[in-house]
């Protein structure tokens, strides 16, 4: 016979049974651990693969902050020279003004009547033609002064405006400077604290990883660096052992595309501040005919870049934790070389 008896319901036993068994598996994953049977949430290769990710966001966004900051002060200096305009505009209204007091005060004092008006009004004027020629002879000081003060108030009104905008324009870029600036932090934060959970042995084998290379060029047949390359050369191989600081371009640290900033400036040749205005700065030249000096973008995006020095290797500062070093040119996908 089959039976009729009810599934046992849930009551506060099992209710009370769950909430401890849901307790302990948050409390399992808060501490990294995982449930007896379950399988690991990550490998060490994925949490080494997510410390990429992040670290190429967070330089992405570095640059992206570079680019803001550049434009920044570029706005900050046309928001000075606008002010300095605007004053100026301002004093020179203000002496048109005083000039224009002074002219009718002296109408005032002859009568407050217009004297070429008074001519014109005479019982006995000349012909017309010299009565025109006198009037305008009369009215040319008024007329100019006025024109003048006319003139100078509208130029004062699109300076002004200008200045207006400029100023708009800069509180956004300071905006924009920020948003980027909490982005990188939270980016390099999230990899760190990845890193920090590896142990020493996965983050060694993180670094080695990361200085692995390919495709180096032929060194035998390199010309060597002369002139202010040799110089940009020079100065990057300084800066080897120097800490990786985002949004720094010297002389104490670096990130990458400040590191080449730096070193071309001791050369005597300005580079622009971002890896992807760099990557513009210069011939393109393929990397079977890289020379040391010759400016490395690496990604599609150009979001990384370094030195090329000989001999198969770059000088860059790779990452937060990671000084500037020299490593294989090929340590990952060449998006151009550049020769300034």
């Amino acid at each position: 016979m089959a039976s009729h008896r009810r599934p046992p319901q849930p009551g506060p036993a099992h209710g009370v049974r769950a909430a401890v068994l849901s307790a302990a598996a948050a409390t399992a994953a808060a501490l990294g651990a995982a449930p007896a049977g379950a399988e690991p949430h990550s490998s060490p290769e994925a949490t080494r693969a997510d410390v990429d990710r992040l670290f190429e966001e967070a330089e992405k966004a570095t640059e992206r902050f570079n680019a803001t900051g550049e434009r920044a002060g570029e706005l900050r200096a046309r928001v000075t020279a606008a002010q300095d305009a605007v004053a100026r505009g301002q004093e020179r209204v203000n002496q048109l003004r005083g000039t224009l007091g002074a002219v009718a005060g002296a109408q005032y004092r002859s009568g407050g009547l217009d004297p070429a008006l008074m001519l014109l009004l005479s019982a006995d004027p000349d012909s017309y033609l010299e009565r025109a020629e006198l009037l305008e002879r009369t009215g040319t000081r008024q007329t100019g002064a006025l024109r003048d003060f006319l003139r100078a108030q509208r130029t004062l009104g699109q300076q002004r405006a200008e200045a207006r905008r400029d100023v708009e324009a800069w509180e956004r870029s300071r905006s924009d400077l920020a948003r980027h600036k909490r982005t990188v932090e939270h980016k390099l934060a999230a990899a760190q604290r990845l890193l920090n959970a590896l142990p020493d042995d996965e983050r060694a084998a993180h670094d080695r990883a990361s200085r692995s290379g390919r495709d180096a060029p032929d060194a035998a047949g390199e010309v060597p660096a002369s002139g202010r390359a040799a110089a940009a050369v020079a100065a990057v191989r300084s800066a080897i052992g120097r800490p990786y600081v985002w949004g720094a371009n010297g002389p104490t640290g670096f990130d990458c595309s400040g590191l080449m900033q730096w070193s071309y400036a001791k050369a005597g040749i300005g580079l622009p501040r971002t890896s992807q205005a760099q990557r513009s700065a210069g011939r393109q030249v393929p990397l079977s005919q890289a020379r040391p000096g010759d400016l490395v973008a690496y990604r599609d995006d150009a979001s990384h870049i370094g030195m090329y020095v000989g001999g198969g290797r770059v000088v860059h500062a790779p990452y937060p934790g990671a000084a500037v070093r020299s490593d294989p040119v090929g340590m990952m996908p060449i998006s151009s070389i550049t020769r300034p």
